[in-house]
């Protein structure tokens, strides 16, 4: 799985999205770190608003290079995570957190420059009564994500990469890269081939 990862090591968030239709990947969860950037594996938990005892139990149960990805249900009432639990995932080389849901301690999360995406901050500390669920597909902000899924993150937000899907998406990533770069040179040099909006012009829709 780590050869899978590895393909997307570099590649921005905006390309990967690009490469998926525009449609992969989380528009409401923010980046609450600083630049670090999120590359690793789906470890996946589901938690009933608001509680997160399972969420303690995964950190026990995820590997090293996993990104923890949590289904809180988008629930912001009471935060998931905090300083502690981004203290332990650290020590254990956990690659980063995923929250459908809130976080606290947020200035400890930009002081370590851990990468954690949320929906949210508040104070209002958790539950601890489960019930929940691990390593079973959930839904992060409308987007099924699986264990073993690619999961990348930078300063735009964070998608997620079926595993089956990864070589494909990689390649079309880098393709679209070189292309990019291509464009970015020749604006360098003051040459810019805008011919494409006269085209798009033409055949938009009403």
């Amino acid at each position: 799985m780590h050869s899978l990862v590895n393909l997307f090591i570099d590649i921005p968030t905006s390309i990967i999205s690009d490469s998926m239709r525009r449609i992969a990947g989380s528009s409401a969860l923010k980046p609450f770190h600083g630049s670090q950037t999120l590359l690793g594996t789906a470890y996946t938990v589901r938690v009933r608003a608001g509680d997160n005892l399972y969420i303690h139990d995964a950190l026990r149960k995820a590997q090293s290079g996993d990104v923890l990805v949590i289904d809180g249900g988008g629930d912001t009432d009471r935060a998931l995570v905090g300083e502690i639990m981004m203290s332990v995932a650290r020590m254990r080389g956990l690659a980063g957190l995923v929250v459908d849901g809130a976080i606290r301690d947020s200035d400890a999360f930009r002081q370590a420059n851990y990468p954690c995406y949320a929906r949210a901050v508040t104070h209002r500390g958790p539950f601890k009564n489960g019930p929940g669920e691990l390593n079973l597909p959930v839904s992060i902000d409308g987007c099924v994500v699986t264990p073993g899924d690619i999961i990348a993150g930078d300063s735009d937000g964070v998608v997620f990469i079926p595993s089956d899907m990864a070589e494909t998406v990689a390649a079309a990533s880098r393709n679209k890269m070189r292309t990019e770069e291509a464009v970015l040179a020749g604006i360098a040099k003051g040459q810019y081939d805008d011919t494409w909006i006269d085209d798009a012009l033409k055949h938009q829709h009403v």
